[in-house]
């Protein structure tokens, strides 16, 4: 028999995911802080419920896909939180990203309840959620990770178990460092090839061919040039996915100037007003500073 999953948080990268495991033949209970998603995946086959109590008490398995650390505390341990509905065996899965220090401290407050925890941020957007094809990074108990692997696999394409609590968390971290330069660089190569009168859809053809191309590169530039600046992935999340980053490693002593400069970029996007913009949006700070459109 199939576990039952209750899932909480139902965005951009929630909603196709908690589909996915209808899909897949799962029992799904839902929550959300806001209505019409709830409604909507119960038209689709899920059950709704009151709170995160409520799905903890209903569920095998708990998913959460929420947008910051203070939110996964709040659903897991806070009034009428998961903790509360749970009972030893239950475990909750969070694939938000967030702080893999407050993921411990999670961790711990749960396993007081008899209550297991992994941590499996998602990489891929939300096409890959929409595909079933995401990159999940977990931390946690090996046995667990198993136990749960049928659910990932409904969920994505590359799963990775990469250690103990935290670890799936400081991978995801890794994954946004990259993901912020590659776009950094994707729109300094745009506002140069501009501002030389190059035909920038000819630049990206050549260059997406060769040892420079990457994800961003292929995806996110032809928006730039579309003016397309929809979000699949907010820069506001991007912003907090940077400061996790940033965080972790001052408490490590680490220098990510790269990382570091990336993000003062993005503050000038959102002093704009434009922080529910998609990434690809930092194009417009780079314009700002070189006094050219790119098209």
């Amino acid at each position: 028999m199939a576990d039952s999953i209750g899932f909480i948080g139902l965005g951009i990268m929630g909603r196709p995911m908690a589909r996915n495991l209808l899909r897949a033949g799962y029992p799904v209970t839902v929550w959300n802080r806001s209505r019409p998603g709830i409604d909507e995946l119960a038209r689709e086959g899920a059950a709704p419920a009151s709170s995160p109590e409520d799905v903890g008490s209903r569920s095998d398995v708990v998913i959460t896909m929420v947008t910051d650390s203070p939110d996964v505390e709040e659903v897991a341990l806070g009034p009428r939180g998961i903790v509360e509905g749970g009972r030893p065996g239950l475990v909750h899965i969070d694939m938000s990203t967030i702080s893999p220090a407050v993921t411990r401290r999670i961790a711990a407050g749960l396993a007081e309840k008899g209550i297991e925890m992994l941590d499996a941020p998602v990489s891929g957007g939300d096409a890959g959620a929409q595909a079933g094809t995401l990159s999940i990074m977990v931390g946690g108990k090996d046995a667990v990770f198993q136990r749960c692997r049928p659910i990932f696999e409904a969920l994505g394409r590359t799963i990775v178990y990469c250690g103990a609590s935290g670890a799936g968390q400081t991978v995801k971290l890794c994954n946004q460092i990259v993901v912020a330069l590659n776009n950094l660089a994707t729109c300094e190569a745009l506002v140069f090839a501009a501002k030389a009168g190059i035909d920038t859809r000819r630049m990206l053809e050549a260059v997406g061919a060769g040892a420079a191309s990457s994800w961003q590169l292929l995806n996110l530039a032809p928006r730039m040039l579309d003016r397309d600046f929809r979000p699949g992935f907010k820069i506001a999340h991007q912003q907090k996915d940077l400061r996790l980053a940033l965080e972790a490693a001052e408490q490590q002593a680490v220098p990510l100037p790269g990382t570091s400069l990336v993000h003062q970029l993005f503050a000038a996007v959102e002093a704009q007003g434009l922080g529910a913009e998609g990434t690809q949006a930092l194009i417009k700070a780079l314009e700002k500073l070189a006094g050219v459109e790119v098209r």
